[in-house]
């Protein structure tokens, strides 16, 4: 097992406050008024955020921490592949419940900007409370090795999931200690109705959708587990996937039938981790490299397969 990077608390912060300022840029300039996102737009900010993720591993993040070599390098690009890969599967059942919803289109990325927002604070906790159980205790490695294991055989035989928020037990506190209101309010998470303040239908959303990457987060920061455990690869690579994960849904939600075997690639996925993570500490170890090569093969494939099966669908309709 390769040593982990010695990452300084100084990096931590000018990472962090990086993050907050793009973030403030994307809210406050580029997506200040609301406006439907087109497939072009969306496209262009999928390259942008992939390329910026890679310049982080190739050029700032060497400068940033002293110890960072190439074998770190190969874990931060293997560790955001992975992450990627499985958020796209989030991406789809975001999908779903906009569509649940009827939210706007023009509102849709103002949910998915706060809801990144929170994902990111939600992520860093567990990433931080992964970590220090790793260290600490070494069978926690391989629970969750077969934990992955049955997470990805799991979702191989459930196939499609269903969207229910009226079952969540989040919105159901929330209808219960406040008011909801039946109509959107532009932007707005709280509005007026009938004399007091209230919840809008956006509020709703933007609590599914992060209970929702709460559920794929305990799937997701796993896998990575099995390619590092230093805890700065780990926040970064799942920071630049999380960052990517909107301009992404709008690359990826119109084209949903387009993926119908990518959930069997990404259950493949999370066994081969899984597998992985058993065999880390073994003479059969999978080497960082490798596990990219496949991982990126298994995705590949999955979506190549999915893309001709719904030419043929095309076809046969004719």
């Amino acid at each position: 097992m390769p040593a982990s990077a010695e990452t300084p608390l100084l990096s931590w912060v000018v990472f962090v406050l990086a993050v907050l300022f793009f973030l403030a840029l994307d809210l406050g300039v580029f997506h200040r008024r609301a406006h439907v996102v087109s497939f072009k737009e969306a496209l262009g900010w999928t390259v942008v955020w992939f390329c910026v993720a890679m310049v982080f591993a190739l050029l700032l993040a060497p400068s940033m921490v002293p110890s960072w070599d190439r074998q770190n390098t190969f874990e931060f690009i293997t560790g955001y592949i992975i992450e990627l890969s499985l958020s796209m599967d989030n991406v789809f059942i975001i999908a779903l419940i906009f569509a649940y919803f009827r939210l706007p289109q023009q509102f849709q990325h103002r949910v998915l900007f706060w809801g990144i927002l929170g994902a990111l604070i939600m992520r860093g906790v567990m990433i931080a409370l992964g970590v220090t159980l790793i260290h600490r205790f070494t069978f926690m490695f391989y629970l969750l090795g077969v934990f992955l294991i049955f997470t990805g055989i799991r979702m191989m035989l459930l196939g499609s999931q269903e969207v229910q928020p009226e079952k969540n037990l989040v919105i159901r506190l929330a209808r219960q200690f406040f008011a909801v209101s039946p109509n959107f309010d532009g932007q707005r998470f709280v509005t007026t109705f009938n004399g007091r303040r209230a919840l809008t239908p956006m509020a709703l959303v933007f609590l599914t959708v992060e209970t929702t990457d709460l559920v794929f987060a305990v799937d997701s920061i796993p896998a990575i587990f099995a390619v590092t455990q230093d805890a700065f690869i780990v926040f970064t690579s799942n920071v630049f996937a999380i960052l990517g994960l909107r301009s992404l849904y709008f690359v990826l939600a119109g084209a949903i039938r387009y993926f119908r075997f990518l959930k069997a690639g990404l259950s493949v996925v999370l066994v081969f981790i899984g597998i992985k993570m058993l065999l880390n500490r073994t003479s059969y170890a999978v080497s960082t490299v490798l596990s990219l090569a496949v991982v990126a093969a298994i995705i590949l494939i999955s979506m190549l397969l999915s893309v001709l099966a719904a030419r043929s669908d095309e076809k046969a309709r004719v």
